[in-house]
C-alpha cells in the first residue's frame, strides 16, 4: 500500500488549495445537513479529512465552538489554520490518519466529505468503522459525502469506491440510521461534474 500520508501532503503541494478537485467556495450541502440534526454550537463536531475544507470558516462564523479538523496531510490543515486567521485558535486541528486516530473525547457530530470513499479494502473500511465507533457518541449524527454510482472512479491518483444511500447504510449496520439522503453534482474548479451522495444517519442511543 502506497504511504497515505505521503500521497497527500504530495497532492497539497502539487496544486494550490482552491484548484484541488473538491474545492469549495462554502460547504453549502454539509451544512444543510448539519442544520438537519438541529444541534447547538456548543454541540462537539469532528470533520473528517477537513484538511483546506471551508466547513470549519463556515462554523466558526455561525458560532460554534466545539470543532476538531482532522486531516492525513498537516499541510492542508494549514490552508484552512491560515484562512481562518486569530479564529484558528478556537478550533483543535489534528494532522493524524483517521485509521489509526482515537480521540480523547467523544463527538456529538462526525462530519466526512471525501474521505470514506478513498478506502477501497475491506481492512480500511474496517479500520475506519471501528475510529466512528469510539469517537461519536450515542444518539449523534453521522454525515457523510461520498461518490455517487455515476461518480468518477478515480480520484487524485487513487481508484476509489462509489456509494448509494443504501449501501452506507449496509456498510454502517443497523446503529446508524438513514434519516436522510441526497445526491450533489459538484462542480470542478475546471468545470467537470462530479456526482455525490450526501446521507445523514442518527446513530442509535
Amino acid at each position: 500500500m502506497p504511504d497515505r500520508q505521503s500521497h497527500w501532503e504530495n497532492v497539497y503541494a502539487g496544486k494550490p488549495s482552491d484548484a484541488v478537485s473538491w474545492f469549495q467556495t462554502h460547504a453549502a450541502p454539509s451544512l444543510r445537513l448539519i442544520d438537519e440534526t438541529r444541534a447547538a454550537p456548543a454541540a462537539r463536531l469532528v470533520d473528517v479529512g477537513g484538511g483546506a475544507s471551508p466547513l470549519a470558516g463556515d462554523l466558526v462564523a455561525r458560532g460554534w465552538t466545539a470543532l476538531t479538523v482532522l486531516d492525513i496531510a498537516a499541510s492542508a490543515l494549514e490552508v484552512a489554520r491560515a484562512a481562518l486567521g486569530t479564529a484558528a485558535a478556537g478550533v483543535e486541528w489534528v494532522a493524524a490518519d483517521v485509521l489509526d486516530w482515537r480521540p480523547a473525547a467523544a463527538f456529538d457530530l462526525w462530519h466526512d466529505r471525501a474521505v470514506f470513499h478513498f478506502l477501497t479494502e475491506p481492512e480500511q473500511r474496517a479500520r475506519y468503522r471501528e475510529t466512528l465507533d469510539a469517537a461519536l457518541k450515542r444518539g449523534g449524527w453521522l454525515i457523510m459525502g461520498v461518490f455517487a454510482p455515476g461518480g468518477p472512479e478515480a480520484c487524485s491518483g487513487l481508484p476509489v469506491q462509489r456509494w448509494s444511500a443504501e449501501e452506507l447504510a449496509e456498510e454502517f449496520g443497523p446503529d446508524f440510521v438513514l434519516k436522510h439522503t441526497f445526491e450533489e453534482m459538484h462542480q470542478t474548479p475546471w468545470g467537470a461534474g462530479q456526482l455525490f451522495t450526501w446521507a445523514l444517519f442518527e446513530r442509535l442511543a
